[in-house]
């Protein structure tokens, strides 16, 4: 795997593991990923979608809720979850349901950062409720908004270092 390239792999029945290399400290892209004016600006997805609500009580038992809008189509979605460890910089295990659900069920995300040399690696694991809902994800095409999301934390992780 080099920089800027995601790895999407399905692990077991009900797990989806994705990989990520970014050129900066792990301490950075913890940042990245848990301050709301930081997370507002990069987790997007593909263009054309804003994030008018980005809460996050980083606590273990604290929740958060997104709510992304693609004004030109009239579209929201949401999604919200609660924290269940929080440990800076390196681990963050997480609940996910949305709003109007996509896919069926709750998903649990764990996201690891290991940093080697001044890069790195985020690993998210999704563990999610059937292998229905896996498969249903997998097929969604979802890594394209995963990764254009990871290339705007890029451009705003250089502005940080």
């Amino acid at each position: 795997m080099i920089d800027g390239n995601l790895l999407v792999t399905a692990k077991g029945d009900r797990e989806i593991d994705m990989k990520r290399v970014f050129n900066a400290p792990r301490r950075l892209v913890f940042e990245a990923i848990t301050k709301p004016k930081l997370v507002q600006r990069w987790l997007l997805g593909p263009d054309g979608w804003t994030m008018p609500v980005c809460e996050i009580d980083l606590r273990v038992g604290g929740r958060y809720r997104y709510v992304w809008r693609k004004a030109a189509q009239g579209k929201e979605m949401g999604v919200s979850g609660v924290f269940r460890e929080v440990t800076p910089p390196e681990r963050i295990v997480h609940t996910e349901r949305f709003d109007e659900a996509w896919y069926p069920g709750e998903a649990v995300i764990t996201t690891v950062l290991v940093e080697h040399g001044g890069k790195t690696t985020l690993t998210m694991t999704i563990q999610c409720a059937s292998t229905e809902a896996r498969d249903g994800m997998l097929k969604s095409g979802m890594e394209t908004g995963v990764e254009r999301s990871y290339q705007r934390m890029d451009e705003i992780l250089a502005t940080m270092a």
